[in-house]
């Protein structure tokens, strides 16, 4: 990875902006389980996150996975099933109560590359309620693409400055820097972090350890 993020005279927060399928929610467990085991689950998975970090402009969610799915030498059926397994998707064990502490202080958001309906589906398993749902559907773009990110700050009426993000893996790093926010990394599942990405303002192996870090970083 490249220099760590430099924000100089950091505000007060007004938002925080999380990635949800995996900085939030298990979601890599129901992968898993719907393509029969860990091995294939992480091959589907990575298939289909190469095709969104690829792709850009938005595609129907569920045709990625479904190519994604082709592509990992599984049967496309599964892309339906993981559709039906999205309600069995669960929160990492602290994500619940680390978010009611923080929405005592900040606004909450999510941006997420999923569609609409899943995203928001997603985002009520949680069992927090959000501020701000951005979906890759509603933005027209994929994660890192910049306009997922800016779309969430607009929503929310801040600058960049103004906001935090903490992502699930490091290529949100990569977008986040282009609009400016600074960047959290929960790196939950031991994500590898392209060589293109800048460093996060910290990395964390939970997000107990989160409260206290955004403590830290705002003085």
């Amino acid at each position: 990875m490249n220099q760590p993020q430099v924000i100089s005279s950091p505000n007060v927060p007004k938002i925080i902006l999380f990635d949800l399928l995996t900085a939030l929610i298990d979601s890599w467990q129901v992968w898993n389980e719907t393509a029969g085991s860990e091995e294939l689950g992480k091959k589907w998975r990575m298939t289909y996150l190469k095709l969104t970090y690829g792709c850009g402009a938005y595609r129907p969610y569920e045709t990625l996975v479904e190519e994604a799915a082709v592509a990992s030498g599984l049967d496309r059926s599964l892309a339906r099933q993981l559709d039906e397994n999205w309600k069995n998707l669960q929160p990492w064990s602290e994500a619940a109560p680390v978010l009611r502490l923080l929405k005592q202080d900040y606004q909450l958001g999510v941006v997420t590359n999923c569609s609409e309906r899943l995203g928001h589906m997603a985002a009520e398993q949680v069992g927090v309620p959000f501020d701000i749902v951005v979906t890759s559907d509603r933005a027209g773009f994929y994660k890192p693409d910049p306009r997922p990110y800016q779309l969430a700050l607009d929503l929310a009426g801040v600058t960049a400055k103004e906001a935090i993000f903490v992502a699930g893996s490091a290529y949100d790093l990569i977008g986040t820097a282009k609009v400016g926010i600074p960047t959290f990394w929960h790196n939950r599942i031991g994500l590898k972090a392209p060589e293109q990405a800048p460093l996060p303002i910290e990395e964390m192996p939970t997000l107990n350890d989160l409260p206290a870090a955004i403590g830290k970083y705002i003085g």
